[in-house]
């Protein structure tokens, strides 16, 4: 039963963002990583190749392919993915299992490569990431239609990577990034999942 505000009754009795739907590994995704914090390297690394090979497609899309995705591109460790040559780009463009986009894969090495220069100045991409957080306190929005599309955190997330050398990454993709990774919590009041494990106030 859908709320018109945003909320889905499920048939566990929790009612949960509508975003999620009815697809079993979105609501794990919604449920156990959707909006926690996440500081370390890798993972950040990771969804920000995967918001990136996200672009034109559904985030499901992309989240079923995740498990092909870390095997593709070994973990999503940095420094592997960026000595990636044009054998391992046409190895990635045969993998039916993934996103098979030359820019996009070029976009992922690029980005290993623009993290392992941010190394190299003595930052860290959790660092430069969390600069952007949302400052507590912050309320949960109400309803689906006042959850935004972009921030001017987001804006300023996707014009300060892009200055390290960061591609396939704007101002929606950045928010969607800021989402997920727990630098806000957009899940609606009223869903399941507490305040006290999402959005900055949790890290």
């Amino acid at each position: 039963m859908d709320d018109p505000g945003g909320l889905v009754l499920h048939a566990d009795g929790r009612r949960r963002c509508w975003w999620c739907g009815t697809h079993d590994d979105y609501i794990a995704y919604h449920d156990h990583e959707w909006g926690r914090p996440v500081v370390e390297e890798r993972p950040l690394f990771e969804k920000l190749c995967l918001e990136g090979f996200q672009a034109g497609l559904s985030w499901l899309t992309v989240l079923r392919k995740r498990a092909a995705f870390r095997e593709a591109f070994h973990g999503f460790d940095p420094e592997v993915v960026a000595g990636f040559g044009e054998a391992d780009v046409a190895r990635l463009l045969a993998d039916a299992r993934i996103v098979r986009s030359r820019p996009k894969i070029l976009a992922a090495v690029s980005n290993a490569r623009a993290l392992l220069g941010l190394w190299e100045q003595g930052r860290s991409l959790g660092a430069v990431v969390w600069e952007h957080a949302r400052p507590p306190p912050h309320h949960r929005p109400t309803g689906r239609s006042v959850v935004p599309v972009t921030t001017p955190a987001s804006h300023d997330l996707a014009r300060t990577l892009k200055g390290f050398g960061f591609r396939f990454i704007g101002p929606t993709s950045a928010y969607a990034f800021l989402q997920s990774m727990g630098l806000v919590d957009d899940h609606l009041d009223g869903c399941h999942v507490p305040p006290e494990v999402t959005g900055p106030g949790a890290r």
